[in-house]
């Protein structure tokens, strides 16, 4: 905790509302929590501490919308001596960032602990309850990589010492043709992948490798092929192995090469939805079905996307899960409800990537509820969807993002303190472009105080451009 505590020190004060209550323990002055929380914060956010945060910290209230730019291009022109130079208008684009996502961790400190120092609650209280808001925020952040699916490189499940820095040279190929800034680069992988890069040599010595403290330092494998390379457990992965699949193969004597979308099949006994998601053995990367023949014997099926490996016949087609939204009412765009849903034999995984019915938004699992059939997504609907509206499951693997910190937005606004009269205490605390707030209510029914911890967040991809999916 020592950074946590120097960090502490450096922090301006933010403003309380109803000040120092006479009798009330010294160790729940609030604005020491909310400095304190945001310390532990930056020591345990990996994602967070890597994209673009800088914004200013006026208070904010749900559902507002803070506006970005992103920089237009130049045009180099030529001339002659005797011309005049070219001027030209610079342009940027405004992106706009809702403010949708209100994190918060609530817990009650029994009056028996009030008698406990401030270091003592941090470690009991304050520190769980940051890890939660720490833990959230990254795999809302993580969970963005699907956005990025078009610049994929790599193969799903199929990511070895053998394989890893291939799999590395190409989503770096990728940024390149895309014209990505080459400087600070930063590539964020899962468990699965990091075992699969400490396997090949190349990078063994870099696992030590490291300029920054806490989670940072821990999670960097150091600087390779001009990434900064680091492990996240949050990264978005799923198990194949407990993942709903139906099985067919290709059914043509050439196969298919590179950039084909439109294949024939057989072996399969039921009818493949559009919306689905397949991948076939030899390519491995995620293909979005969009017309299938043949009904409940489908005999060929087209895909949104196109394959990047080629592919022989009787390879593997494989259709990932597909359940269903099982909510009367469905669900509006915007909600932020979690999803409940049946049919699925085997229930979703936490980080895998969902659409619902011919969609292709992808949205990312950060949570699932395997008693109540739920699921949280990593941010509100984008579209409203009926019960019964089929979930279909990306296919399995790590997906891993590799991007310029200006590639996505973590816009973090302060909260309102509670008006006066209330009886609550709290108070809020901005640094380096992340706000916190926290509250302390008596609970008489409960015979303590409940604290609240809470921010509100909004989160954006900026420029598709600046990132890439390195598919383990």
């Amino acid at each position: 905790m020592n950074k946590p505590l120097n960090l502490l020190l450096s922090l301006p004060f933010a403003s309380v509302y109803e000040g120092t209550v006479e009798g009330y323990p010294d160790a729940y002055v609030p604005e020491l929590w909310a400095n304190e929380s945001i310390a532990i914060l930056e020591e345990n956010m990996v994602m967070g501490n890597l994209v673009y945060r800088d914004f200013e910290n006026a208070l904010a209230a749900y559902g507002d919308v803070v506006n970005t730019r992103k920089p237009g291009e130049f045009i180099a022109k030529r001339k002659t001596a005797a011309d005049n130079v070219t001027v030209q208008t610079p342009t940027a684009t405004s992106v706009p960032v809702v403010l949708n996502q209100h994190l918060h961790t609530s817990f009650i400190i029994k009056d028996g602990d009030q008698s406990k120092s401030f270091k003592d609650l941090v470690t009991e209280y304050l520190t769980p309850a940051m890890l939660s808001i720490a833990r959230s925020i990254d795999q809302i952040l993580s969970t963005q990589v699907f956005q990025f699916l078009p610049n994929a490189a790599g193969q799903l499940g199929a990511i070895s010492g053998d394989t890893a820095e291939k799999f590395l040279l190409a989503t770096r190929q990728v940024l390149n043709v895309n014209k990505a800034y080459v400087q600070d680069r930063n590539l964020v992988v899962g468990t699965v992948s990091e075992t699969a890069l400490l396997s090949d040599k190349t990078f063994t010595q870099a696992y030590s490798v490291g300029d920054q403290g806490g989670a940072l330092r821990e999670a960097a494998l150091g600087r390779k092929f001009g990434f900064s390379i680091y492990m996240a457990q949050n990264t978005p992965y799923s198990n194949a192995a407990v993942t709903d699949t139906v099985t067919g193969a290709i059914n043509n004597a050439a196969g298919y090469p590179v950039g084909a979308k439109s294949f024939t099949v057989d072996g399969l006994s039921a009818a493949v939805a559009n919306g689905s998601w397949i991948t076939i053995g030899g390519d491995m990367t995620p293909l979005q079905v969009t017309g299938s023949t043949g009904g409940a014997t489908p005999t060929a099926l087209t895909t949104a996307q196109a394959i990047q490996n080629a592919v022989a016949d009787n390879a593997v087609v494989t259709i990932w899960g597909v359940g269903a939204i099982n909510a009367a009412g469905g669900y509006a765009s915007g909600s932020v409800s979690d999803i409940t849903y049946d049919i699925f034999t085997h229930d979703p995984q936490v980080g895998q990537g969902v659409t619902f019915g011919t969609d292709s938004t992808i949205y990312g699992v950060t949570a699932v509820d395997t008693g109540a059939k739920t699921i949280t997504l990593d941010r509100p609907l984008e579209a409203t969807y009926a019960d019964d509206t089929a979930i279909n499951l990306l296919p399995a693997g790590s997906y891993n993002l590799a991007f310029h910190r200006n590639a996505v937005a973590l816009v973090c606004r302060p909260l309102a303190l509670p008006m006066q009269g209330t009886g609550a205490r709290a108070g809020i605390a901005n640094y380096n472009g992340i706000a916190m707030r926290v509250t302390f209510t008596y609970d008489g029914n409960k015979q303590g105080t409940l604290a609240t911890i809470d921010c509100l967040l909004g989160v954006k991809v900026l420029d598709q451009k600046l990132g890439a999916v390195m598919l383990g």
